[in-house]
């Protein structure tokens, strides 16, 4: 049965790289600013859903206008009964209007996999519903990151988060399954997303100019997708060479 916990959201997010000590210093220059978030800490694990053939990933390599992808993540330790979240997201001219809905995993995999809808059907679960039935969409890469969050203290609506330990897998794509994956880097990065409803705050900007910290156009199944291409072709060069 579908929990009454639907989200809507409608804001500007940028990313940024960072090393482990431009974290340090980030935190430390707005420790008067931002404060930890609900949940500060979480483990985060996602299936996202594409094409036979990757076609929205290979579309949002592309960076068009318009995009938008459809991932289903839960929190922590995972079993069928946790909490899990259905997020239909679009971007269009740098704008993300994201839509959430809460379901019991085993009732969010009935829905995916087998067409059924909870009882307590809404417009959200509709949307989804139409995205994957147009795409013939279906699970293709399991992604997990360990995540701390914050938020603005006089504007709550600010939120900074702080991904590490980016790992995916393209098997076993069941987050109940609880299995890890293989690292996206072996370097220790940090992927900062700024989450704002409008511009940004003077104390934000300013930090992130002074650091000479800048926006990048990165997505972690981006990433990932085109480190596995990138690994494809240089196979077939060593088989062709050989």
């Amino acid at each position: 049965m579908a929990k009454n916990y639907t989200n809507i959201f409608k804001r500007v997010e940028k990313k940024y790289l960072l090393t482990p000590q431009q974290h340090d210093m980030l935190l430390e220059r707005w420790k008067d600013y931002i404060e930890p978030d609900f949940f500060p800490h979480s483990r985060i694990s996602n299936i996202y859903f594409d094409t036979q053939d990757d076609a929205l990933i290979r579309q949002s390599i592309e960076k068009p206008c318009y995009k938008e992808k459809l991932r289903l993540r839960a929190y922590g330790e995972v079993s069928l009964d946790s909490d899990s979240f259905l997020e239909l997201k679009k971007k269009y001219k740098g704008v993300v209007y994201k839509r959430r809905v809460m379901l019991p995993l085993r009732e969010a995999k009935r829905f995916l996999e087998e067409g059924i809808s909870p009882e307590e059907n809404n417009q959200i679960l509709r949307e989804i519903d139409y995205c994957v039935k147009w795409y013939h969409l279906i699970p293709r890469i399991f992604i997990y990151y360990e995540r701390d969050s914050y938020r603005g203290i006089e504007n709550p609506d600010i939120r900074i988060t702080f991904d590490t330990k980016v790992q995916s897998r393209r098997d076993n794509l069941e987050l109940e399954s609880n299995l890890k994956g293989d690292l996206l880097s072996s370097e220790e990065l940090w992927v900062m997303e700024i989450k704002v409803p409008m511009a940004y705050p003077l104390w934000l900007s300013r930090t992130l100019s002074e650091l000479k910290i800048y926006p990048v156009s990165f997505s972690k199944y981006g990433q990932i997708y085109t480190k596995e291409r990138m690994a494809a072709e240089d196979d077939g060069c060593k088989i062709l060479i050989n």
